[in-house]
């Protein structure tokens, strides 16, 4: 594998839609792949990481992806502080996924409410015109999210609903979240080996 072409962390928060595995699975393939990544979680994202992962704390959620390799990454900060390293334009970072993103989320992004520490590391991203990956889950949608989900385009960021596809017939709920997560990768452009790709053999 290549190696690692970010110099600056990525910003990885986890809120409260449906899609815990997904998270888990991304900040495994972050760690896996040395990239350091600033974590964020809401209250919300806690909640769903216990309900669908059963990992309700950082601990467990550590222990999950691997103590050692957390520890030399990852760097936690509290939603609650806004006057984080992530808050601040002037600190450097590569980018920033929110997996998944709830559309309460995707509306604050997109009208700027700046209300906690994810919704302002978003706001960096964008005024910053750094990469801002946005990974919702929700169905059906609703006219007001459509409008938001637009909104947030038009201000950069990159919309990568938690669709994923089947022709590479899947036979385990792993796999698709791999697919998922093999797409955000991509759009962190990030040499990787997870999930399988249109044509390939393996």
């Amino acid at each position: 594998m290549s190696a690692v072409p970010f110099r600056h962390p990525v910003v990885l928060a986890i809120t409260g839609a449906s899609g815990a595995p997904y998270a888990v699975r991304l900040l495994q393939a972050l760690v896996e792949l040395r990239v350091p990544t600033w974590l964020i979680v809401s209250s919300h994202g806690w909640r769903l990481l216990q309900t669908e992962s059963g990992l309700g704390d950082l601990a467990a959620l550590r222990a999950q992806v691997g103590a050692a390799a957390f520890d030399a990454t990852v760097t936690v900060f509290d939603d609650n502080d806004r006057g984080a390293a992530p808050a601040s334009g002037s600190a450097r970072t590569s980018g920033m996924v929110v997996c998944p993103c709830s559309m309460g989320t995707v509306s604050a992004i997109a009208h700027g409410t700046s209300r906690s520490l994810v919704e302002r590391a978003a706001d960096v991203a964008l005024k910053e015109r750094r990469p801002l990956l946005l990974v919702p889950r929700e169905t059906p949608l609703s006219l007001i999210h459509l409008e938001n989900l637009t909104t947030v385009t038009r201000a950069g960021a990159t919309v990568i609903p938690a669709a994923p596809g089947f022709y590479h017939q899947p036979t385990a709920i792993a796999e698709l979240v791999d697919f998922m997560v093999a797409r955000v990768l991509d759009h962190l452009q990030l040499e990787h080996t997870v999930g399988k790709r249109w044509g390939a053999s393996s």
